[in-house]
């Protein structure tokens, strides 16, 4: 379940890129030239579509990072990491130091 939602994040975030690369600059500069004749074509509405899109895949991203954490897998409590094994097996023992 980890992976499929770190997948479905990575999709997302991608998305999210697209999305915001996309849109309209709200600023001036070339933009403003060309903002009245996109609202007399029926651009708006694109706009609109387009911000909620925005809004909706950070929403989702931020949603799928935090449950993401319920579903992370983690090692059992008795059981020890390969890391702690591979440290264990190559540091000497005390009772070779004590002799």
């Amino acid at each position: 379940m980890f992976t499929f939602i770190t997948i479905v994040v990575v999709i997302a975030s991608i998305t999210l890129v697209f999305a915001v690369l996309m849109q309209n600059s709200k600023g001036g500069g070339l933009v403003s030239s060309f903002q009245a004749q996109n609202q007399i074509m029926g651009v708006k509405k694109t706009t609109d579509f387009m911000e909620k899109a925005t809004w909706f895949l950070v929403g989702l991203v931020v949603v799928l990072s935090v449950a993401s954490a319920a579903f992370y897998p983690r090692e059992e409590a008795g059981a020890k990491s390969k890391l702690t094994g591979q440290v264990e097996a190559t540091t000497p023992s005390s009772n070779a130091e004590a002799e």
